[in-house]
């Protein structure tokens, strides 16, 4: 299933292993160390980060969106087919 993320951005919920807050120093260096390895992808549009996605392939998105928005949409199974 997709989800969006915020901004137009969609992710496959399938290769998501967590979805966290930024806050926290463990994260700020996984995020860094993702960005240096070319592993990061921004789907911010420019807005501050309000969740981490930690995907299967060791990428990580960001998103604008908090993460009990993201997990709320999951739960509700609200896919990229349904919305228009």
């Amino acid at each position: 299933m997709l989800i969006h993320i915020g901004f137009g951005n969609i992710v496959n919920t399938a290769k998501i292993i967590a979805i966290v807050s930024p806050d926290s120093a463990p994260i700020k260096r996984l995020v860094q160390n993702s960005k240096e390895k070319g592993l990061a992808i921004d789907a911010t549009q420019g807005r501050k980060t309000k969740s981490v996605l930690v995907m299967e392939n060791s990428q990580v998105v960001l998103s604008a969106l908090l993460p009990e928005t993201i997990v709320g949409r999951m739960q509700e199974g609200t896919d990229v087919s349904e919305e228009k």
